[in-house]
């Protein structure tokens, strides 16, 4: 309209704060097409699946999370009117945030199990950190020379690896091996011993009795000792012992299938990716007890501290979960 009114590039350019160049590209425009509006809806070609392709497909994918790709697109393409490519699936996918991940490993929750740590996370929820300080942490870990991954994979979106159809059981691995039976606290890293064996009750009660026993007399005078509840923990005559050293330490009530609430897995953790990075892997059983123990005694004090001081968060996700699996 300025153009037509006769005035001039300058003072148009001014008048609608724009440039010159952009006052001289916009009249061609509209000299040549009759408008001045930009055909250029976007950048690339346009969606093949569009908006209800997309709703369609991610029913597809929360009916089975382990469909491979050519699955979701022969059954994406059992529509008279649909007819894509797997690539065309596969970045949808990706476009919609289900990437292929492996499935989170949880344990299997009962209704008691559910009560027994609903009830433990009350129990503990005003716990100070300097009451959790005072906690010497425990527990088993395997580590194998062969470590195979079962390849399975399910597709979920963030925050949703705690739903059942995004959980699996245990990662599969073999080859011989060794346990750990490692504890550690605020203050220290603590006892780590090799079983190169099953444990049993009588291997555990000879290491508490004559490892962690002097440890817990040295550096938790009247503190508190946790143990999850597997079988050998929960022997008789090694409760007995228990019962014989209250005067010394106290034993931790612990809820059942509650390996998110130790923080021992983490370390556990930490040392299984650090064994799997080293280049050549371990060869034989010697090895793999050297290497492990050199990444016990290299642990970050900072790494298990923060672990430590997790524990207040960690009951009160039991308690906003309402006795179900955390994220932890």
């Amino acid at each position: 309209m300025a153009r037509r009114r006769g005035t001039s590039i300058t003072e148009t350019a001014r008048l609608v704060g724009s440039s010159r160049s952009a006052v001289v590209g916009i009249h061609a425009k509209w000299i040549n097409d009759g408008d001045t509006s930009s055909r250029r809806q976007g950048v690339g070609r346009p969606r093949v699946i569009k908006e209800k392709g997309r709703r369609r497909l991610f029913r597809l994918v929360k009916q089975n999370r382990r469909q491979t790709v050519a699955e979701l697109t022969a059954q994406y393409n059992a529509s008279p009117s649909a007819s894509v490519s797997e690539h065309t699936i596969q970045r949808t996918l990706l476009d919609m945030g289900l990437c292929n991940r492996r499935p989170t490993s949880v344990p299997l929750l009962t209704k008691r199990h559910r009560q027994l740590r609903l009830q433990w996370a009350q129990e503990h929820r005003d716990w100070t950190m300097d009451e959790w300080k005072r906690v010497a942490w425990s527990d088993e870990s395997l580590f194998l020379i062969q470590h195979v991954d079962g390849r399975v994979r399910v597709r979920r979106l963030p925050g949703e690896q705690l739903l059942p159809s995004c959980t699996a059981g245990h990662t599969q691995a073999g080859g011989g091996g060794i346990m750990l039976c490692g504890t550690f606290s605020w203050a220290a890293l603590g006892l780590v011993v090799v079983v190169e064996q099953t444990m049993k009750a009588a291997n555990y009660l000879n290491i508490i009795a004559d490892q962690l026993h002097p440890y817990m007399a040295f550096v938790f005078p009247t503190g508190i000792f946790q143990q999850d509840n597997a079988p050998c923990h929960k022997a008789r005559n090694v409760l007995e012992w228990f019962e014989e050293h209250t005067d010394e330490f106290h034993l931790m009530s612990w809820p059942p299938n509650s390996p998110d609430l130790n923080p021992m897995e983490h370390i556990s953790d930490v040392m299984e990716r650090q064994l799997r990075a080293q280049i050549p892997p371990c060869p034989n059983i010697s090895t793999l007890r050297d290497s492990c123990l050199d990444i016990w005694y290299n642990l970050s004090p900072v790494m298990y501290q923060k672990l430590v001081a997790s524990m207040p968060r960690r009951v009160a996700a039991v308690l906003q979960a309402k006795e179900g699996t955390t994220r932890y």
